[in-house]
């Protein structure tokens, strides 16, 4: 004798179907793509999962597992990086935003910790209303709410707290 048994919520019923804005036109496993900028390598990005979802508004590009970018000189020699375990670009407002454990190093050495960090490519700013914390090499900074430009390179703290070494004369 032979029996079976199932439970509705364990089976999709034939005919159900998702609509086309929640299914993503690519979805891409383990990439590694470097861009150039007039033949000279520029960027390599490494993601676990990438995710392109065409058809929804505003159009996006999830990377749900992280992503890993980083930006080279013109002798390939690594001059800034960013990691981040989330990262969602809004395609019309050309906005990134990372979250999780965000990790950035600017082209001067400094090391930027926080947890969420927004790009908005149009007005070439990025900034956070969470907590930072800012490793230079003769101090730390720490705050909650940053703003800077897109090289990390003029930034003001909202809110800093920090330790700073000062020199006796």
């Amino acid at each position: 004798m032979f029996f079976s048994a199932c439970h509705r919520s364990e089976v999709q019923q034939v005919g159900e179907t998702q609509s086309r804005e929640q299914v993503p036109a690519l979805i891409t496993d383990t990439v590694s793509t470097l861009i150039s900028d007039s033949g000279i390598t520029r960027y390599r990005i490494e993601a676990p999962q990438w995710l392109l979802y065409d058809k929804t508004e505003p159009p996006y590009q999830e990377f749900p597992a992280g992503i890993y970018l980083e930006q080279f000189d013109e002798h390939l020699t690594v001059e800034a990086s960013l990691k981040a375990d989330y990262a969602y670009y809004n395609e019309t407002e050309q906005r990134w935003t990372l979250r999780g454990n965000v990790h950035a190093l600017n082209r001067k050495g400094e090391q930027f910790d926080t947890s969420e960090l927004i790009w908005d490519q149009q007005t070439h700013r990025v900034y956070s209303d969470s907590a930072i914390h800012i490793t230079r090499e003769k101090s730390i900074i720490e705050g909650v709410g940053f703003d800077s430009n897109e090289e990390m390179s003029k930034y003001t703290i909202l809110n800093p707290t920090g330790v700073f070494p000062i020199e006796d004369e």
